[in-house]
């Protein structure tokens, strides 16, 4: 049994793929609303509703400036998890009332489990799914994606930044392209917003999600665009008082709404010298670690975020080396395996690497808290570990 009692030294944190620590100016802006101006934003009769309701449309233009929207296509959600069930479900319900004949969805083997659930829903209700296989690369372009384009697709619905192997998809072209059959084109953005510029009109996307946790945000909010013009219909999943334009109802949870608008900002204003922070990092944490031989990245070498290192370490099992390094580096295992589920992480299968090389492979997620001196302790740590897991001892 793994010991819960903190190690006296905290590990170096390189798990910034599933979340990433709260930035401190975010957290100066939040704690206002959790004191002085804890008003609902709904309450439009008295001083403390304004002060709420001014502070969330201040965070909905920082959202919107972000991914380069207008305010008013910005719906905010519980989180990226929300916004891709609220698009995917959303959309195509709207779709196929207008359109019985569009019953296609189309999305790719290596999606977050939040839209292949939500496309199996749909399965269920009669759509026909259409799952991309993106090969050994992860990446899905165009000529994947071309063949399956015809007059009965809804929906398609591709990430931009992939959650496990990092790589980039050429979400202008796909969107693109979908277009061009009258398709409703979503993209999950979580991990690209603070990663790589984010335009929703030079990618043409109908719909875009997004989440604070994953651009040292607040966990708990995120938010879905949803274009204008062309207007895009969906219809809600929460009903029961008309927030959000009627698109998500609930009492709005103000204080992570002004923690997404600040992370957004940040996000935006700080993204060229944070990828040159995250390259420097890299270059000093991937270069020691495949010079120990039988390293490889997993997914497109060039097409992919720098912070984000998925590695077929050959003769390891990802699990062990895991509970060795764990007390000095926190980190995830390419595949996720537990007690319950033995088998290897999707994302690894649907790139057809086999079941061994996923069982051998972690992800290393390098974020703007990392310090050089944080890269030297893990390679330190898992050059030793990987040492000592290929002789036996």
């Amino acid at each position: 049994m793994t010991s819960t009692t903190p190690p006296t030294s905290a590990p170096v944190y390189l798990d910034n793929h599933a979340t990433t620590p709260l930035d401190p100016r975010v957290l100066d802006a939040m704690l206002p609303f959790f004191r002085e101006h804890f008003g609902n934003a709904s309450s439009s009769r008295h001083a403390y509703g304004w002060v709420a309701k001014d502070a969330v449309e201040d965070a909905r233009a920082q959202v919107a400036r972000a991914i380069g929207a207008t305010a008013k296509e910005v719906v905010f959600t519980s989180g990226a998890t929300e916004s891709n069930n609220l698009a995917i479900l959303g959309a195509v319900r709207a779709l196929r009332d207008k359109h019985p004949s569009r019953t296609k969805v189309v999305t790719c083997l290596t999606e977050h489990s939040a839209v292949l659930d939500a496309c199996r829903l749909l399965e269920d209700e009669g759509c026909q799914v259409v799952m991309l296989e993106p090969g050994t690369a992860g990446v899905v372009d165009v000529e994947l994606l071309q063949p399956h384009l015809d007059d009965t697709v809804a929906l398609v619905s591709l990430m931009a930044v992939n959650n496990e192997v990092g790589v980039i998809h050429p979400i202008a072209q796909l969107a693109k392209a979908t277009k061009e059959v009258g398709a409703v084109f979503h993209t999950d953005a979580t991990q690209a917003l603070g990663r790589i510029p984010v335009d929703v009109n030079a990618w043409h996307v109908d719909l875009l999600s997004l989440t604070g946790h994953k651009l040292y945000g607040p966990k708990g909010c995120g938010a879905l665009y949803v274009r204008k013009k062309p207007k895009v219909q969906v219809h809600p999943l929460l009903v029961g008082g008309g927030q959000e334009r009627g698109l998500r109802s609930g009492t709005t949870n103000v204080p992570g709404v002004v923690g997404l608008g600040a992370a957004c900002a940040l996000a935006v204003d700080e993204l060229d010298q944070d990828v040159a922070h995250i390259r420097h990092l890299r270059e000093l944490l991937l270069p020691p670690l495949l010079a120990l031989g039988g390293v490889h990245l997993n997914g497109d070498d060039e097409r992919r975020v720098d912070g984000n290192l998925n590695l077929y370490i050959e003769g390891t099992d990802s699990e062990e080396l895991l509970l060795r390094i764990h007390k000095d580096v926190a980190c995830s295992a390419g595949s996720a395996c537990s007690s319950k589920n033995a088998k290897p992480s999707h994302v690894l299968r649907g790139l057809n690497l086999g079941n061994d090389r996923a069982r051998a492979s972690i992800r290393l997620g390098i974020g703007r808290m990392n310090t050089e001196d944080d890269i030297r302790r893990a390679v330190d740590v898992l050059t030793t570990a990987i040492h000592d897991l290929r002789a036996g001892t």
